[in-house]
Formats: C-alpha cells, sequence, structure tokens
C-alpha cells in the first residue's frame, strides 16, 4: 500500500469551521502518545505535521485532505499539555463538540501509548465513544519501545485495560513502519 497523499487544508478552533467532508476519520490520544509522528508516517512525509517533545502542540482541529478518498483530523491531545489551564479547558469541548457534531465520521483512532498502555484518560475516552456508539479502533503506539520479551503480555494489558481482545488492538511503530501499510489499508477502506 503507498504512502497516503495527505494536503493540508486548514486548522480551525470549532468544528463549524471545517468545510464539509464526504467521509472522515480522526485521531485522539493523550499528548505525547505520537499523534503527529503516526500522521508523518502514514503520509511517508517528515514534516506534514510537527512533532514535538513539549506535550500539547496541537493545539486546534487539524484537516488534510486525502484525495478522493475523503478526509483526516487531527485534534488536540488531552492530559497534560503545556498550555494555560484556560485553553487547555477548551481543547475538551472543541474535541468532543467535533466528535458529536461531525456527521461524517466514519472513525476515531484511538491512540494509546504502549510503552505506558492506557491511561485513566484512555479509558473515559473509549467509554465515552462507547456511550455515543461512536466508531473507534484502538491503536497502540511505541512498538519498538516495548522490549521484544515482553511484547506479547504488553500486547495482553493493553487489550485488556481497552476492554478488547489482544486482535482488536493495532500496534504501530511510526518511527520503524510496524504495521503502518495495514494502518493505511484500513483508513483506505473506512473512508469507502
Amino acid at each position: 500500500m503507498p504512502p497516503l497523499r495527505l494536503d493540508f487544508v486548514q486548522s480551525a478552533s470549532d468544528v463549524d469551521q471545517l468545510p464539509p467532508s464526504e467521509a472522515e476519520i480522526t485521531v485522539v490520544g493523550r499528548s505525547n502518545v505520537g499523534k503527529s509522528s503516526l500522521l508523518n508516517a502514514l503520509a511517508h512525509r517528515k514534516k506534514l505535521a510537527h512533532v514535538s517533545n513539549t506535550p500539547g502542540r496541537t493545539r486546534l482541529l487539524n484537516m488534510f485532505e486525502i484525495p478522493d478518498v475523503g478526509s483526516f483530523v487531527d485534534l488536540p491531545g488531552y492530559g497534560y499539555a503545556k498550555a494555560p489551564a484556560k485553553m487547555r479547558a477548551s481543547w475538551q469541548q472543541m474535541i468532543e463538540g467535533y466528535l458529536l457534531e461531525r456527521d461524517n465520521l466514519v472513525m476515531v483512532m484511538v491512540l494509546v501509548d504502549g510503552v505506558v498502555g492506557p491511561t485513566q484518560l484512555d479509558v473515559q475516552m473509549l467509554d465515552w465513544l462507547r456511550a455515543y456508539e461512536i466508531p473507534h479502533q484502538v491503536v497502540a503506539t511505541k512498538h519498538d519501545k516495548v522490549k521484544s520479551s515482553l511484547r506479547e503480555k504488553r500486547k495482553s494489558e493493553v487489550a485488556k485495560k481497552c476492554d478488547l481482545e489482544i486482535g482488536d488492538v493495532i500496534w504501530v511503530s511510526a518511527e520503524k513502519g510496524t504495521n503502518i501499510e495495514k494502518l493505511r489499508g484500513l483508513i483506505i477502506r473506512w473512508l469507502s
């Protein structure tokens, strides 16, 4: 599967500011889970999305077009972020508004740090998505950072904390390319 062609469309502070889209996928996760790195890996581009070691760099709804297929929206991370408290509080409203009001949202990719495992905030996000019956897929990042001798145990722990079966979680590594092709294929399928 070739890299996804992702063309930046615009950033917005409110869902109403985004242009319409026939089908859309979004990505959520805690700050520093690797959303920007994953986006860059999917597009096979180094600087499509800004990667930072500082939590909370994504502060708006960032929309990208996948020509002839649909759109991809990168949301701000939840949890700790180096940003003023008032700004962080507005992100929750922005994220919830987007997830509840975007009519053509077909899939939410919930990124979970494979090294840290699902945090309480990740579990709350999954419970919230389930309560609103919003389609979602758990994607565990940083596969390469988990020691190979501990991977099977870690996969079991992550799935259990997410209330899923082991095979229901997609493990990826943006750095090593692990399962990036598989995820590209799923994205195209979800948008079709």
